[in-house]
């Protein structure tokens, strides 16, 4: 047992060689969907609190993304939000896949799957009232109506 103890410490002090690549992408504010949809201060508020860390490049990493394999996990659940929707580069999205992530991002707070439980742990702020997420449900569809709009002239 003792020698199976050894190993594992050996092998967590030896993974912590290889950190994860913190670096934010360049924003621009011009693509911002904060700054182009002109966002109101209070809502702008709750979006940055409750998405951006996973669903923009203003990510900001918190002491435990400097132990591996935590970092790794965190990394990849990074990566895999901007990918999913990033509200940093919202403006290089068609129209009609604007709506349609803003169509998701109301469903998913909605019905409570966003923000993530493991991520509201960390991270109090983030936590969304019912009176929140009906606002920022109320919001995104807004948005997104807007959006189907002006593309339907």
């Amino acid at each position: 047992m003792k020698k199976i103890l050894i190993v594992l410490l050996m092998v967590f002090i030896i993974i912590q060689f290889f950190p994860i690549d913190k670096t934010n992408p360049i924003t621009n504010e011009g693509m911002d969907f904060l700054k182009i949809k002109n966002t109101p201060e209070p809502i702008a508020k709750l979006i940055r609190n409750s998405c951006y860390d996973c669903h923009s490049n203003e990510t900001k990493y918190p002491f435990y993304s400097n132990v591996q394999p935590v970092a790794w996990l965190l990394k990849n659940h990074i990566d895999e939000g901007r990918k999913e929707l990033n509200f940093s580069t919202f403006a290089t999205y068609e129209p009609k896949r604007q709506a349609h992530k803003l169509e998701e991002a109301a469903e998913y707070v909605e019905q409570k799957n966003m923000p993530l439980e493991s991520y509201t742990l960390g991270h109090s702020d983030a936590k969304l009232s019912d009176e929140q997420r009906k606002q920022l449900v109320n919001y995104f569809r807004m948005v997104q109506k807007q959006i189907q709009q002006a593309n339907t002239l």
